[in-house]
């Protein structure tokens, strides 16, 4: 569905709830699309992040070089803010 902004603003509830129930909608200026409302998907977010945790943890592994020394990190951190 396509539908202008001014009737987009006066019609925002309504266009909620056909996205809750998986309509996908288009909103435009002039003709001119610039904005989709869509149905929100927590569960593919959670499962990107997991899986980027999962990569940051085993490149850190990878490239491990010992003990890990927060003073360290945090006196090199500290240098850049002089």
């Amino acid at each position: 569905m396509e539908i202008g902004s001014f009737e987009a603003k006066n019609k925002l509830s309504a266009l909620l709830e056909r996205a809750e129930k998986g309509e996908e909608i288009v909103i435009t200026r002039r003709g001119e699309p610039v904005a989709r409302l869509v149905p929100f998907d927590d569960r593919g977010r959670r499962e990107r992040a997991a899986a980027a945790a999962r990569r940051i943890r085993e490149r850190a592994r990878e490239l491990s070089s010992g003990k890990f020394d927060w003073e360290d990190w945090k006196s090199l951190r500290d240098e850049g803010r002089r």
